[in-house]
């Protein structure tokens, strides 16, 4: 019988360079999709799935993110005097009860399994989940982690998301190499880092969800430096490979926006647009129209 999934961490200590120079002034994880923060879409899906502690990895500038989760006084009694009940009801979505968010400061730049580490002290020896909100996934149903929680359940050990991705992008992830595969489990082998073009013994990429045991915490103490000369989380993981506990990958259901890149924030916005109501046939139209001036421009 496994141990049940109550805490999550979210590595948010990144500069978020690439969306410069908006994220001179605000943390990337707040930068919205439709009227969501991209943290509020990884919040949302983690208490989907039954977490109840919420522990974030940060660095300096990263205060108005911590201020998103707190209580805005001054908003809420203005939308309760103007009778704004919905707004209320949004905004109050938003919330997290007291001692519910730990925030951990990450000092120096040493990798995603390094950000992990900076928090072990309150995982303790529970298994955990680890969400990167840069990685948004719609489903039609259940979130991705909550498919996962279920999928861990029976499996216990470590799992990781997992998709196929295109081989020339293989390059750009962590990659797994499959011993057997039962459904939408497969049971790792091994995994490698960033392989180089052309050495990726599969095109399944790990995605930024994941639930892990202590053991990795473990294995992260180490500190040993991997691609990029980081401290990398997928070093960590394939180690419990190598001590021989279980390691599987799941292939979740629903669509992976990497929102950590402007083209595929662009999607996700679209994307998450067009599922509005009250949004999808104003956007539609426009797109068919942009796609209309194209066609006649050629």
């Amino acid at each position: 019988m496994t141990n049940k999934v109550t805490k999550a961490i979210f590595p948010v200590a990144g500069l978020g360079t690439r969306f410069l120079p908006a994220t001179k002034s605000i943390p990337k994880e707040i930068m919205t999709l439709v009227d969501r923060p991209l943290i509020q879409y990884a919040i949302d899906e983690a208490r989907a799935a039954g977490i109840e502690e919420f522990i974030f990895v940060t660095s300096r500038g990263k205060g108005s993110l911590e201020d998103y989760f707190d209580r805005a006084p001054i908003l809420e009694e203005d939308l309760k005097e103007k009778g704004k009940d919905k707004l209320l009801d949004v905004l109050n979505a938003t919330n997290m009860e007291s001692g519910a968010i730990a925030y951990i400061r990450q000092h120096k730049a040493l990798g995603l399994g390094h950000a992990i580490y900076c928090a072990h002290r309150l995982i303790g020896d529970e298994p955990f989940a680890v969400i990167l909100p840069d990685d948004v996934i719609a489903t039609n149903g259940k979130s991705c982690l909550q498919q996962m929680v279920e999928a861990y359940e029976e499996t216990g050990g470590a799992m990781v998301a997992c998709m196929e991705v295109p081989e020339d992008k293989a390059s750009s992830y962590g990659i797994l190499d499959v011993e057997s595969e039962n459904g939408r489990l497969a049971k790792v082998k091994a995994m490698v880092e960033k392989p180089a073009a052309g050495t990726q013994p599969t095109n399944l990429a790990v995605i930024g969800r994941y639930i892990l045991t202590p053991d990795v915490l473990n294995n992260l103490g180490s500190f040993k430096k991997g691609a990029g000369g980081e401290i990398q989380l997928t070093d960590a993981i394939a180690d419990e490979i190598t001590q021989g506990r279980a390691v599987h990958g799941y292939r979740f259901d629903g669509q992976r926006f990497d929102c950590g890149s402007k083209a595929g924030y662009l999607q996700a916005t679209v994307s998450f647009g067009l599922e509005r109501e009250e949004l999808h046939d104003e956007l539609m139209e426009h797109l068919e129209q942009i796609v209309a001036m194209k066609r006649a421009a050629e």
